[in-house]
């Protein structure tokens, strides 16, 4: 066979593929059309808001002006969080047919773990800018208590981190951090509450050494950012150098 021929057929089995198995979008499971439109078709993706600047530049929110340059916004002024900062791939609606929240919801409550690798992959392409800059030496998934974990079958911080620390050749710590009591569901505490709920939910193991570490904590998503401060703050000081968060959305109502 020729070499012009040979360099022709990848090509020729993903357009085979493509017909045998159409890609499906994961919020609506319609056909994709095209190898670049990353796992949503082309009417889900208009809908969702990718994060972009200006942004605060320490928690990450958007501002809706859309005008300006990133600057620290109130809220991390007057409450300066533990970690250096925070980014997330897109926002995180609050309407309930949307089609990212859809995704999000499937993953972590219908055991939807396939949904992990693209969905992680997303995060790593999206927030390239933030992680090449941050250069973390290990990453973090947020855990959850075992109970739930069981419950679950799965920690969705987890699988979103393996994708990122594919990506960029970075450690994935699971036993670094622990959750040591149960705590109530943050969705439908107030902010306060929040933070009161997850005050010294965490714990370090002692068997694994953090001091001087760039630590890069990943979570689905970011609400009120009670839960990934908590972190940071146990990490801190467990003598971690600097703590960083990457989240696959972030709610911005």
């Amino acid at each position: 066979m020729e070499l012009s021929a040979i360099a022709r057929l990848p090509g020729r089995v993903d357009g085979l593929l493509d017909w045998l198995y159409p890609p499906r979008c994961r919020a609506c499971r319609g056909r994709i059309v095209g190898r670049d439109a990353e796992y949503f078709c082309s009417l889900c993706r208009q809908h969702i808001q990718l994060v972009g600047h200006p942004l605060c530049n320490i928690c990450g929110r958007p501002y809706p002006d859309g005008s300006g340059d990133d600057h620290a916004c109130g809220v991390c002024l007057e409450r300066p969080p533990q970690f250096v900062a925070a980014r997330a791939w897109a926002c995180y609606p609050r309407e309930d047919d949307h089609p990212l929240r859809q995704v999000v919801q499937k993953f972590k409550y219908s055991r939807k773990v396939s949904l992990g690798k693209p969905l992680g992959r997303l995060m790593a392409h999206g927030c390239e800018e933030f992680l090449a800059a941050v250069n973390a030496d290990v990453i973090v998934p947020v855990p959850l208590y075992p109970k739930r974990l069981r419950w679950r079958g799965f920690n969705q911080a987890v699988l979103l981190g393996r994708e990122v620390g594919r990506a960029y050749n970075i450690q994935l710590d699971l036993f670094l951090l622990t959750r040591r009591r149960e705590t109530t569901a943050q969705t439908q505490l107030p902010e306060e509450e929040r933070r009161r709920n997850v005050r010294g939910a965490f714990a370090l193991n002692a068997e694994r050494p953090v001091k001087d570490k760039r630590i890069l904590l990943i979570d689905d998503v970011y609400t009120s950012g009670a839960t990934v401060n908590e972190c940071s703050r146990t990490l801190k000081q467990g003598g971690a150098k600097e703590v960083y968060v990457l989240t696959l959305a972030r709610a911005v109502y």
